[in-house]
C-alpha cells in the first residue's frame, strides 16, 4: 500500500504526530506492537507528566486536552528546590501575568486522550499488534517492512518508539547513552501536610526526592537512588514503606500513606547523534531522552512534533516532498538548537546535585542562594520552552556553542 508518512510507535508522541498529520489531510500509517485494547485503556505507570502553558496550547490545538477531565489536571502553581539538610528552598513562581507554572497530568492519561482524539480522525490506518522490522529509503520514497512482511510505501518514515527506539537504530542513527547508575521509584502518597499545587524537588546527599502534587492531599513521589536501594524499597511491606519514605523527607510532610502500585525505572539520558536521515525522523524520546530532573521530557516532545508537522503540513500545502531532505535538515537544525544546550545543561546539573563532596556541596548551596536571590535565573530554563521563538536564548546558545560541536547535516 501507499500512504503519506509511517509512524512506528502509539505512545502519546507518536499518535500526537499521527493526528497533527492526519489534520493537515496527510495520510498516515501508524505502527506498535500493543494491541487496541491496551492503547484505549492505558495502564497506569505511575509517571505525572508537568506540562507547561506552551504545551498546553499544543494539546488544545490538537483536539487531546478537552478530553481531559478537569480532575486530571490538577495546577502547579509554584516550585522550590531544596539542597541537603536545608530548609530554605530556591523558589520558582509564575512570570509576570501568570497565576500557574503549568499542569500535573498522568502519563497514561496522555496515551488515552491522543488515541482517543485519533480514533476521531479520518487519513490514519493502524496496523497493530506489529512492528515496524527494517526499511529501505532512497531520493524517490521510504518503504517500511513491517515483521509480517508487509511492505508500506511513503514518503517519510518517523520514529517514535522510546529513547531505546530500534527503529532508529535500523536507520543507522547511533546515539550517546549515559547511564546515570540511578533508578527512579514512583508511585502515589496521601500526605498529612498536603503541598498543595506547590512541586519540590530535594537534592538530598545521597539520593534526590521529588513530590508533585496532585488533587487534595495526593502527590506523586519520586526517589531516586542506586538500583539496589530502590528494589529493597520496592520489596517494603506497605506499612514499613511508609515509615521509610516519610523518613527519607525528614518528616516535613507529616505521615505518608501508599496509595496504589510502586514502579521504578532505571535513569539512563540519550542523545543521538542526529534525528534525522535520509526519508527519515525521530520524534519524542526517540530524538532526545532527558533526564526527569528538569521536568523537559514531554514539553520537549510536543514542540519536535509541533516543529515537525507544521513543515510537513507547509511542504504539503505548497506542493513540495514532505520527505525531502532540505526539509529534515531544516527541522533537524531547529530541534536540535532548542534540544541540544537543554540537554547539555541538565546534564549538567544532574553531575552537581549528584556529587556529594565537600566542594560540591559549597556548588550547590551556592548555586541555590544565587537563584534566590536573582529571580531572572529562576525561570531560564522555563523561559526557553515557553518561547514559540524558533532560536533559544543567548544563555542556551553559548552552551550549545561551548560545549558541543556544530551539528552536521546528514549523511545521505
Amino acid at each position: 500500500m501507499q500512504t503519506d508518512v509511517v509512524v512506528a510507535g502509539a505512545g502519546p508522541s507518536g499518535l500526537s504526530l499521527a493526528g497533527a498529520l492526519a489534520q493537515a489531510g496527510l495520510r498516515v500509517v501508524v505502527v506498535d506492537p500493543a494491541d487496541q485494547e491496551s492503547l484505549a485503556h492505558p495502564a497506569d505507570d505511575g509517571r505525572e507528566i508537568a506540562l507547561t502553558p506552551l504545551s498546553r496550547s499544543r494539546l488544545l490545538l490538537w483536539g487531546q486536552w478537552n478530553r481531559l477531565a478537569v480532575e486530571e489536571t490538577p495546577c502547579l502553581r509554584e516550585a522550590q528546590v531544596f539542597d541537603g539538610n536545608s530548609t530554605r528552598p530556591m523558589t520558582v513562581s509564575p512570570r509576570k501575568g501568570s497565576h500557574q507554572l503549568g499542569w500535573m497530568v498522568s502519563n497514561h492519561a496522555l496515551r488515552r486522550v491522543a488515541w482517543e482524539q485519533a480514533q476521531t480522525l479520518d487519513g490514519i490506518e493502524w496496523r497493530l499488534g506489529r512492528r515496524l522490522a527494517s526499511s529501505e529509503r532512497d531520493a524517490e520514497s521510504a518503504v517500511a517492512v513491517l515483521d509480517d512482511g508487509e511492505r508500506i510505501e511513503a514518503a517519510l518514515i518517523v520514529a517514535a518508539d522510546s529513547r531505546f527506539s530500534a527503529s532508529r537504530r535500523a536507520a543507522g542513527i547511533s546515539a550517546r547513552m549515559h547511564d546515570f547508575g540511578r533508578s527512579m521509584l514512583v508511585c502515589r502518597m496521601r500526605l498529612q501536610q498536603p503541598q498543595r499545587g506547590v512541586a519540590w524537588e530535594w537534592m538530598g546527599y545521597g539520593q534526590t526526592l521529588a513530590l508533585l502534587p496532585l488533587n487534595d492531599d495526593l502527590a506523586s513521589v519520586v526517589i531516586t537512588l542506586p538500583p539496589a536501594e530502590v528494589e529493597a524499597l520496592c520489596n517494603l511491606p506497605e506499612v514499613a514503606f511508609n515509615t521509610a519514605v516519610a523518613a527519607r523527607f525528614g518528616h516535613r510532610l507529616g505521615e505518608m500513606r501508599l496509595v496504589g502500585g510502586r514502579f521504578a525505572y532505571p535513569l539512563v539520558g540519550v542523545h543521538p547523534e542526529r534525528c534525522v536521515a535520509k526519508r527519515f525522523a525521530c520524534i519524542g524520546d526517540a530524538a532526545v531522552g532527558m533526564h526527569p530532573i528538569t521536568a523537559h521530557g514531554y514539553n520537549l516532545a510536543l514542540r519536535g512534533i509541533a516543529l515537525l508537522s507544521d513543515r510537513l503540513r507547509q511542504a504539503r500545502e505548497r506542493g513540495e516532498d514532505i520527505g525531502s531532505d532540505a526539509l529534515l535538515d531544516a527541522f533537524q537544525h531547529e530541534f536540535r538548537a532548542i534540544t541540544r544546550p537543554l540537554f547539555l545543561a541538565t546534564q549538567s546539573i544532574v553531575h552537581l546535585y549528584s556529587d556529594d563532596r565537600a566542594p560540591a556541596r559549597v556548588l550547590r548551596r551556592a548555586g541555590l542562594r544565587f537563584g534566590q536571590h536573582f529571580p531572572p535565573f529562576r525561570s531560564l530554563l522555563a523561559a526557553a520552552l515557553e518561547s514559540d521563538e524558533p532560536r533559544p536564548p543567548v544563555w542556551l546558545r553559548a552552551i550549545e556553542r561551548t560545549l558541543w560541536r556544530t551539528p552536521r547535516p546528514f549523511v545521505s
